[in-house]
């Protein structure tokens, strides 16, 4: 697939999910472990595909997807979790956009450090850094959610 395709795909979706999330939403398994596992998924096969790919590139990528994973998991101590309609809810915050941009920032400072110390361009894919910084954030809230004992909401019919 066309890498500025996919790229734009990518960004329509996350723009969605965060405009869903500030409004507030019911949280159920699928949608909250669903999308960040089909992206990491799609950027590791991207990743496995690629040609040229170095051992540098490899170890850099785990450790900007561990960050990624970790800067996720602050965003999800950062979303209000609340009890509505007989289940639990999630919305994003003023607090969780600060954390956002401040992650934007971050992973910014490590990509320019990676393509400083040797990491080609062409191994950062995109589906994989938002994968798992989603992932991250989901399994926190997902924790924080079990511990909160509110159910979650069931998966929409018809999906």
């Amino acid at each position: 697939m066309n890498p500025w395709l996919l790229t734009a795909i990518i960004v329509v979706l996350v723009v969605a999910v965060v405009i869903k999330r500030r409004i507030g939403e019911p949280v159920n398994v699928r949608e909250l472990f669903g999308a960040p596992v089909i992206l990491t998924g799609i950027g590791v096969l991207s990743l496995v595909k690629m040609t040229g790919v170095t051992g540098t590139d490899y170890a850099w990528v785990v450790t900007g997807s561990v960050l990624g994973i970790a800067l996720g998991a602050l965003r999800g101590t950062s979303i209000e979790l609340t009890h509505r309609n007989g289940a639990l809810w999630q919305r994003y915050t003023g607090r969780t956009f600060l954390v956002m941009v401040g992650s934007l920032v971050t992973m910014a400072g490590f990509n320019f450090l990676a393509m400083k110390m040797g990491m080609h361009e062409s191994a950062r894919p995109i589906p994989l850094s938002v994968g798992v910084s989603f992932l991250g954030e989901s399994l926190i809230v997902g924790r924080r959610g079990m511990l909160s004992g509110i159910p979650f909401a069931p998966a929409a019919r018809g999906r």
